[in-house]
């Protein structure tokens, strides 16, 4: 970044200490595209140089002091005005005065706290960067640099599987099991279908993968829905008494881990959604929501004794309401 005035102008560089073995990871931005960002842990220390590369030697540069800011941050698309800012650290590098020659400063954010996932939403996003400052008098020069955190988990010591009975009373009793209520982003969901009572003529059945991300609080409350993965199940008529594999894997999918009450601002949300379609074009479907973590077994060997004890941590759990009871289908009545 450069800065024009006075007569000089300077160019701002972050170096990271670690930049040519740290591993970098993809994230998607706010446009959808996706980019390679530096991948850290929570409790990992950030380190690394300020440069600043000044465009005329011949003439000096005056600033009321230059800083660097470690910031982790919330932003609601709605309200974009407000960062909601959850981890700020601040270095000063230099006191007020003039630079005369390019230089480099050190810095050192040490065990830094980086509770929550990166995540970019369809309303929310939650990033972490650093930020060095050369404060002007009239103008101040700001370089940014995104990073992004991975939560990481270790296998959940309750694990157990979902299984439910469903139907439409005298038309259709079906019974569903899944062998597992939490999965992580590489897993296989691994289930079975069986056909008590089949009265109703079923074309075709699938299992959905659904996102759902809620923003806000009170009045400003937004969910957005959003269809991750669709998985046929069957194609053609059931009859009573069949059973239907499923082996769902969620490796080759676009998944964050289930994130709750993040910062008291957003949740992200998965379910999976049994559909089944009748020759009528009607669609009867039940939800049930899973929990997705992101596997920690494997630690870097670079990673801080904090961040592996962070990788310990797990939470969440699923919420199965009244699954192991007898439910009625919904009918949506839509036709396609």
């Amino acid at each position: 970044m450069s800065f024009f005035g006075f007569g000089q102008s300077v160019e701002v560089e972050i170096l990271l200490n670690d930049a040519e073995s740290r591993k970098r990871a993809e994230h998607k931005t706010e446009d959808g595209k996706k980019e390679k960002y530096f991948l850290f842990y929570d409790g990992e220390t950030v380190s690394g140089k300020v440069s600043l590369s000044l465009k005329n030697p011949n003439k000096r540069l005056e600033h009321q002091g230059i800083k660097i800011e470690f910031i982790g941050q919330i932003e609601l698309y709605y309200d974009r005005g407000n960062h909601h800012e959850f981890v700020s650290l601040v270095k000063d590098l230099a006191r007020p005065g003039e630079i005369t020659q390019s230089q480099a400063f050190d810095f050192e954010f040490t065990h830094v706290e980086k509770p929550y996932e990166s995540y970019t939403g369809q309303n929310v996003k939650l990033r972490y960067f650093l930020r060095a400052t050369i404060s002007r008098r009239l103008n101040d020069v700001v370089k940014e640099m995104d990073i992004v955190v991975h939560t990481l988990s270790t296998y959940p010591e309750l694990n157990s599987s979902i299984k439910m009975e469903v139907g439409i009373e005298d038309c259709l009793h079906i019974e569903f099991e899944y062998n597992k209520s939490k999965y992580h982003l590489k897993d296989v969901i691994v289930g079975k279908i069986y056909f008590l009572l089949v009265r109703i003529k079923i074309k075709h059945m699938e299992i959905d993968i659904i996102k759902r991300e809620t923003t806000g609080t009170g009045p400003n409350v937004y969910h957005e829905n959003d269809t991750i993965a669709k998985y046929e199940i069957m194609d053609g008529a059931p009859v009573r008494g069949e059973s239907i594999p499923i082996r769902l894997f969620l490796a080759g999918y676009e998944l964050t881990p289930t994130m709750r009450d993040i910062n008291k601002k957003f949740s992200v949300r998965y379910y999976l959604n049994l559909v089944l379609i009748d020759e009528e074009e009607r669609r009867y479907f039940k939800q049930q929501e899973v929990v997705l973590w992101r596997k920690g077994d494997i630690v870097r060997k670079s990673m801080s004794h904090q961040a592996a004890i962070a990788s310990q941590r797990f939470e969440g759990t699923t919420s199965l309401g009244e699954v192991r009871t007898p439910g009625q289908l919904s009918d949506s009545n839509s036709r396609q």
